[in-house]
Formats: C-alpha cells, sequence, structure tokens
C-alpha cells in the first residue's frame, strides 16, 4: 500500500507537540510507501513562508525538504476533483477544497490518505483513508 500523507501528517516533524502516532505510524510505513501532495507541499510552504521563522525553516531543511516523491496534480486529477466537489455539494456536506484536491490525487493514484483530519477524510466517497492519530 502506498500513502500519500495528507499536510496534518506530514507537518508532524515541525511540530513543537507532535501527534506520536502519526510519527510511528510513518515510521512503520518508511518513506518508500509515502508520498507527498503538491497541494501539502504548498501548504507547508505557506505556513514557513507566513510564519516567516528561521528556526523553523532550518528544521524543515533538514526533517522535510525532499524527503518524499511529490504528487503532482494533472487534469485527470483536477476532473476527478470537480467530481467530488459536485457530489459534496450534493450531498449537503462541503469539504475544503485543498482536502478534496488531496483525496482526488490518492483517487487517481490508487493512495491511501494517511490524515489526522479524520472529520473531512471520512465523508469523501470512494477515498481510501486511515486516521494515524491512534
Amino acid at each position: 500500500m502506498t500513502y500519500l500523507l495528507d499536510t496534518s501528517v506530514y507537518s508532524q516533524p515541525l511540530r513543537n507537540k507532535p501527534v506520536i502516532a502519526a510519527l510511528e505510524h510513518w515510521s512503520v510505513a518508511g518513506d518508500g510507501r509515502c508520498r507527498l501532495s503538491i497541494v501539502s507541499h504548498a501548504e507547508i510552504l505557506f505556513g514557513l513562508h507566513w510564519e516567516n521563522n528561521e528556526a523553523r525553516w532550518r528544521r524543515y531543511r533538514e526533517l522535510l525538504e525532499g524527503r518524499l516523491q511529490t504528487v503532482a496534480t494533472d487534469g485527470v486529477v483536477w476532473e476527478k476533483f470537480a467530481v467530488c466537489k459536485a457530489r459534496q455539494q450534493q450531498l449537503g456536506q462541503p469539504v475544503a477544497d485543498l482536502d478534496l484536491l488531496i483525496a482526488a490525487t490518492a483517487m487517481v493514484n490508487s493512495f491511501t490518505v494517511a490524515t489526522l483530519n479524520r472529520q473531512d477524510f471520512s465523508r469523501i466517497e470512494g477515498v481510501a483513508w486511515e486516521d494515524w492519530n491512534a
């Protein structure tokens, strides 16, 4: 099984109080079975630029930069995103666009999303996901 790490999981090494269970799951899976959505990569970079903290940048460079293979979004992923977004709207259960884009990336590539965000990913039809909180 290949995992697509959601931003909530990928960001754990940068946190002052990381979710230990998430780090343990990642360690067991191994970097070779984990991928990073370009969406999560951008979310991390946004946070680093926003915070503008050299120590945090240093931690990112030491612990995360270039660690995982990044998966881009292409036309097929964006089409899947559109279908997912329409379906969530029809169900009256909208999900944030970036989470839907991560889910669409996982679905198109037959990955399982590793997340701490059970609330959103559990509502997206057709996406395989695991809660790495426990």
